[in-house]
């Protein structure tokens, strides 16, 4: 089954990341995907708190989200919208992902659950806690693709998510992130690997890349890792869409060969030896 993945470059105008989502769904369509994967915050990137709060809106009014649906069932493909910010109903913001049928129906939709705060050696800082509420549940959607398991960016790093994801029957984990350079040029691959080889699993990463126009820098790299750890797809650092192949066959394989999913046992608990 084709899978579309685009990697942009997404900046402070919601308007034209929407016009960047709409004109992949339509390539991706015409490319014969059945489903497209895209960035964390596909919607608006931008640092500036008081610039972005007249963008970040409720669900309902989110003017990326009612695009690409509609683009989704224009088109007649599924799409896993990264994420966007949207502000919750007790007033706090998301970081959500959704899920997006070919009738442009939502099916599911994932609040990140760990949030990036963190001091690099760099000088950059980020709290993302600053901002945002963190999600409370995991969460698994069928799809033309497979079980699809939600997470988002800093999750990468917690692999008992994807335990969790797995033991739900996820096939596909999908891992859109906005990574920074450093981070990215240490970790991003190998822990993208990991988790696909942990889970038996196809990882699909789409990533943003590039100079935002609210200046920070992200790594790019969009992945596509098969069960057996092998990267399908390595998209660089330059924004576009790709397309490949999810064979359910070589998921097939790989559980036959190495049966770990089914070799899992609950941890007991830990004794200490002092």
């Amino acid at each position: 089954m084709k899978a579309a993945v685009l990697q942009m470059t997404a900046g402070i105008d919601p308007a034209v990341n929407a016009a960047t989502l709409v004109d992949a769904i339509e390539r991706a369509a015409g490319l014969g995907a059945a489903m497209v994967f895209t960035p964390e915050m596909s919607g608006l990137i931008d640092r500036d708190r008081t610039r972005a709060a007249a963008s970040i809106v409720g669900e309902d009014d989110d003017i990326v989200l009612m695009a690409v649906r509609e683009a989704a069932e224009r088109y007649g493909v599924w799409v896993q919208l990264g994420s966007l910010a949207v502000r919750r109903a007790d007033g706090r913001l998301a970081n959500r992902g959704y899920v997006i049928d070919a009738d442009g129906a939502i099916r599911a939709r994932y609040d990140k659950l760990h949030l990036f705060d963190v001091d690099l050696p760099s000088g950059e800082s980020w709290r993302e806690s600053a901002s945002y509420a963190p999600g409370e549940m995991a969460t698994v959607v069928d799809s033309p693709v497979g079980r699809i398991g939600l997470s988002i960016c800093y999750d990468i790093r917690f692999p008992d998510l994807y335990r969790t994801l797995s033991d739900a029957g996820a096939t596909v984990l999908a891992v859109p992130a906005a990574f920074t350079r450093p981070t990215g040029a240490a970790h991003w691959e190998v822990l993208l690997r990991a988790r696909a080889i942990e889970a038996g699993a196809f990882v699909v990463a789409a990533a943003q890349t590039g100079t935002h126009a609210d200046g920070r820098t992200t790594y790019g790299h969009s992945l596509v890792v098969d069960p057996w750890g092998e990267a399908l797809l390595d998209m660089g650092e330059t924004p576009g869409l790709a397309v490949v192949d999810l064979d359910p066959a070589l998921l097939t394989d790989v559980r036959t060969r190495i049966p770990s999913l089914r070799h899992r046992r609950p941890i007991p608990p830990v004794t200490i030896v002092a």
